[in-house]
């Protein structure tokens, strides 16, 4: 692979990684309820949703989904149902300001068995992911060299790139939790951060293949 190929691939997932989604906020959440060392175990769920998936997409799982409707609608409902399901959480807990590290509105409870697992099923719960990269990364594949090699480093490539989103989201969470000291701050925090969740629920369950 041509490095100016790397280098365009690589400013491209920058710019669309940079974009807050449901792993974004969900990184951003745990940081703000737990801090930033509880919020790793949420970015490791979620970077291994997100390698799981691009791998099965480049395996051939999007062209399966995009010929299979029905099966892409079942996945589209359940992703949904899990993302408003976690907004609902979120709203539950706006009245439990105890039950943490602070006083800050979160997820309940800090175990990195539950972090990770929340956090890989917030990443996989979206079928459209597999879609985009099947329509994405081969763009930047040389058809003319070995495919595999290419894949492993655009799929690292792809996972760094999170990566650093995903600590910067959780800095500014930490950050963002010093100006939510009294109790009507929080709870409208955690309104918000709910209704965001649902939001993205809605758009994935109005997604088409």
């Amino acid at each position: 692979m041509a490095f100016h190929t790397w280098f365009l691939f690589a400013a491209t997932a920058f710019v669309l990684s940079a974009m807050p989604g449901p792993n974004m906020m969900h990184v951003m959440l745990v940081s703000v309820r737990h801090g930033v060392a509880c919020s790793v175990a949420v970015m490791a769920g979620c970077m291994l949703a997100i390698v799981l998936v691009v791998a099965a997409s480049l395996g051939g799982m999007a062209g399966v989904l995009a010929a299979s409707p029905g099966l892409f609608a079942m996945l589209r409902v359940v992703g949904a149902a899990y993302l408003v399901f976690l907004g609902v959480r979120v709203w539950m807990a706006r009245n439990a300001g105890h039950a943490g590290t602070d006083n800050t509105p979160g997820l309940p409870g800090a175990s990195t068995r539950d972090l990770f697992r929340d956090g890989f099923l917030t990443g996989i719960s979206n079928p459209k992911l597999l879609l985009f990269a099947a329509a994405f990364i081969p763009q930047f594949v040389n058809p003319m060299a070995a495919r595999m090699p290419q894949y492993g480093l655009l799929i690292g490539t792809f996972a760094g790139v999170e990566a650093f989103w995903y600590a910067l989201y959780a800095t500014g969470g930490r950050v963002l939790s010093t100006w939510l000291r009294t109790p009507r701050v929080q709870k409208i925090f955690a309104l918000v951060s709910g209704a965001v969740f649902m939001g993205f629920g809605g758009m994935l369950l109005m997604a088409r293949v």
